[in-house]
């Protein structure tokens, strides 16, 4: 299935960039190694207003959040919204948000966890898709010191259009290639968005889950949501990150993680690979999302993603 989504501009030394926090709150020091990250890379960076504020779990009240992704979205010079980092939040603001002068002039959306709210926006009914980058963010970014961390190469790579291209071995697979757009993200929020206007559409699409400290029995769970909705009959392929944390309740769930991803995953002829270098980890590769993806699993269980961007 081909894609024809809107890709933003790629960046170049020079270019403007926006921090901002939609979700949960962050500390200074966090944003401060962000943007001598981001610095290092010759952009020039700005921050929302109340990109440090607090309010309990959240980066400040509803309003400000919502003021801050309005005022990143709109800013007519900035290429790319560096969200600072994950948690809860996004979705209580996402309906407010005015996506129309973004949809003319797109710019890169980079993070991933709570952010895959944002990712499911750009992939659903509201918009004609958009590239968006499923990425480490500033609370998760390695120190400036440390530039040539996969976390921060990938992510460059990605906002400069270096192309995304890496391989890992799958701990269960099923073997096969195929290209088509990957979309996804966190499992619990994409579960979190059913029946919901942002709720995506996966058919013929490569999905990609991801989660921390969930239990075993509500991963099993959330994707019988998907099996009832049909989502396993309708993707052409799956890769599963990092299920960083998986916890038991006081009897165990009876099934390990390889054996769900099996049991959903095997009836259908389409390339299935886990433990993916993607999600709740330091070193995560970054992603392009709502972009055409070759996903190649082999008998063997090596697996490999591609995306390869033209400038």
């Amino acid at each position: 299935m081909a894609l024809k989504a809107k890709t933003p501009q790629y960046l170049q030394e020079g270019d403007t960039v926006v921090i901002v926090s939609p979700a949960g709150f962050i500390e200074d020091e966090r944003v401060g190694n962000a943007r001598r990250v981001l610095s290092s890379w010759g952009l020039t960076v700005l921050e929302s207003e109340y990109v440090l504020s607090r309010n309990g779990i959240l980066a400040g009240t509803d309003e400000a959040r919502f003021a801050d992704v309005q005022w990143a979205l709109n800013h007519p010079e900035a290429k790319a919204v560096i969200f600072s980092r994950g948690g809860y939040g996004s979705v209580r603001i996402i309906s407010k948000l005015d996506f129309t002068k973004f949809a003319l002039t797109p710019k890169w959306l980079a993070g991933f966890s709570d952010i895959t709210v944002f990712h499911s926006y750009l992939a659903g009914q509201q918009l004609p898709d958009i590239v968006s980058i499923h990425s480490a963010m500033p609370q998760t970014y390695p120190s400036a010191g440390n530039l040539n961390d996969t976390a921060l190469t990938s992510l460059h790579a990605a906002l400069f259009g270096e192309g995304i291209d890496f391989k890992w071995q799958s701990t269960y697979h099923n073997k096969g290639c195929v290209t088509a757009p990957l979309v996804g993200g966190n499992l619990s929020v994409l579960y979190s968005l059913r029946g919901t206007p942002y709720d995506i559409d996966v058919a013929g699409k490569i999905l990609l889950i991801e989660d921390l400290n969930e239990m075993d029995y509500h991963i099993d769970r959330m994707l019988q949501n998907f099996k009832q909705g049909g989502w396993f009959e309708q993707i052409a392929g799956l890769v599963a990150g990092q299920f960083t944390d998986i916890r038991s309740g006081s009897h165990s769930y009876p099934k390990s993680f390889e054996e769900i991803i099996k049991e959903y995953t095997e009836p259908y002829n389409i390339p299935v690979a886990i433990n993916a270098p993607v999600g709740h980890i330091p070193h995560q590769q970054a992603l392009y999302l709502n972009v055409d993806t070759t996903l190649t699993v082999t008998e063997h269980g090596m697996a490999a993603v591609s995306q390869l961007q033209n400038k």
